[in-house]
């Protein structure tokens, strides 16, 4: 499934939720639903930056895709990273850092959230895409060494 295939199901998932409280309570499912990540990945070099919350973010390359493990102690920023690994999860670098993410504003997710989640969101995508990132340089560096 592409990115935006995976960004329609969440936009159509959420269009069925009227109430917030009701949409709330979904994340957080969505959230206790996340795979737990390894503990040895909960360690401050894993920590995002930028978030109210903790949020431990890994991610490793596998066939030259991007997978990403999370967990955060806060039950909705917890169901948020899960959305967005749900979207950007086991995609090329290329894909993750081309995607306009716009199941965040079209869920209303952005205008929900306070400002301080706000800005973890932001940070949540930012450390997502500077994986992907760092992953394309990698192997482009390697491409070039051949």
């Amino acid at each position: 499934m592409t990115i935006e295939e995976t960004q329609q199901e969440i936009i159509d998932e959420f269009s069925d939720i009227d109430d917030w409280m009701d949409r709330y309570a979904y994340i957080i499912d969505l959230g206790n639903a996340l795979p737990p990540i390894d503990e040895k990945y909960k360690t401050p070099s894993h920590l995002i930056e930028g978030c109210q919350s903790r949020v431990w973010l890994n991610a490793e390359e596998i066939d030259g895709k991007v997978h990403y493990t999370a967990d955060s102690d806060a039950i909705i920023v917890k169901g948020i990273i899960s959305l967005l690994i749900k979207v950007l999860n086991d995609h090329t670098p290329d894909e993750i850092l081309n995607a306009d993410l716009r199941f965040i504003d079209e869920i209303g997710l952005s205008e929900h959230l306070s400002p301080t989640r706000s800005n973890g969101l932001v940070a949540m995508v930012k450390q997502m895409r500077m994986y992907a990132l760092a992953f394309k340089t990698r192997d482009e560096a390697a491409d070039n060494d051949k």
